[in-house]
C-alpha cells in the first residue's frame, strides 16, 4: 500500500478519537521475524548449542548471540533485509491498514513488540504501511561498521510478568499519559491487537470501553479467556482470526459517532 497523494503524514493528532496498538510478530506478519531471518543463514536454521543456550525471560539476550552468530556465518545486511520482505501479512492485514488509512482523522496508531527496529521498519516500508504508524515501540536494532545488526533491550522495569528487556503495559501506560498531556483530554476509545503471552500485560491498562483484540487459539487469547472470570482485563475482548474480523468491529464503532 503506498501513501495517498497529500496523506503522507497523519492527520493532525488532535482530531484522533481512538488509539489502536499493535503487535508486531504474528499479528501484523504472520510469523516470527526472528525465526524468518534465522533462513538467511547457510543451513537455515540455528546449531543445537545456540538454540538451547536460550534462557526463560531473556530473550532478548538470545537473540543478540543470534545476530552475532549469524554475522560471523558471513550473512549480510541484504540477506536479513530481503528475509524481511518476504514475510507474509497476517490474513486480512492488509485490509484493515487499508480501512485504518482510510480513517486517518479518527485512528492514530503505534506499534508496541518486542522484535526490533530494523526488523519492523523494514516490513512497513515494503508493505507501504510505514506513514500509518506515529510511533514504533520496539527493542533498538541498527547495523554498526563491521556490518552486524546491533540488538540492544529497549528499557528496564520492575514488572515481574515480563521479560527483563520490556513490560508492554509500561509503555502504553506512559504513552497515554504523554499523549493526553499533550492532546488535552484522553482518547475516547484504546484499542490492543495482539496474540503472545507478552501481551496480556498491556492489555490490563485498558478500560471498560477499550478493548484487546486477542487473535483466536493464540496464547494472547487463551490466557484471556481463562483471566475473564477473575476480571482482571477490564477491557471488551475481542477475538479475531483475519483482519476482516477487526475491521467488522471498528466499522461498528464508527457507525456510534
Amino acid at each position: 500500500m503506498t501513501a495517498p497523494p497529500n496523506q503522507t503524514h497523519a492527520a493532525p493528532q488532535q482530531q484522533k478519537r481512538f488509539l489502536v496498538l499493535f503487535d508486531f510478530d504474528e499479528t501484523i506478519i504472520n510469523e516470527s521475524s526472528d525465526d524468518a531471518v534465522v533462513r538467511a543463514l547457510p543451513g537455515q536454521q540455528l546449531p543445537d548449542w545456540l538454540r538451547n543456550s536460550y534462557r526463560e525471560g531473556h530473550y532478548n539476550e538470545h537473540m543478540q548471540k543470534v545476530l552475532v552468530y549469524m554475522a560471523e556465518q558471513g550473512v549480510s545486511e541484504d540477506s536479513i533485509h530481503s528475509a524481511l520482505e518476504k514475510i507474509p501479512a497476517t490474513p486480512g492485514l492488509p485490509n484493515l491498514f487499508q480501512y485504518l488509512q482510510g480513517y486517518q482523522q479518527d485512528f492514530e496508531l503505534a506499534v508496541v513488540s518486542d522484535a526490533n527496529m530494523y526488523f519492523i521498519e523494514t516490513w512497513l516500508k515494503r508493505a507501504g504501511v510505514r506513514h500509518l504508524f506515529t510511533k514504533i515501540f520496539t527493542n533498538p536494532a541498527s547495523f554498526d561498521a563491521t556490518g552486524r545488526l546491533v540488538l540492544l533491550p529497549f528499557h528496564s522495569h520492575s514488572c515481574s510478568c515480563c521479560p527483563e528487556n520490556m513490560c508492554k503495559q509500561v509503555i502504553v501506560r506512559e504513552y497515554l499519559a504523554v499523549r493526553q498531556k499533550e492532546r488535552g483530554a484522553p482518547f475516547q476509545r484504546v484499542f490492543y491487537i495482539g496474540d503472545g503471552a507478552n501481551d496480556i500485560c498491556p492489555s490490563l491498562a485498558l478500560g471498560p470501553r477499550d478493548a484487546a483484540f486477542p487473535r483466536r487459539d493464540f496464547p494472547m487469547h487463551r490466557l484471556l479467556m481463562e483471566m475473564s472470570q477473575s476480571a482482571k482485563c477490564k477491557a471488551n475482548i475481542v477475538p479475531w482470526v483475519s483482519g476482516e474480523d477487526i475491521v467488522d468491529s471498528l466499522k461498528k464503532i464508527i457507525e456510534e459517532r
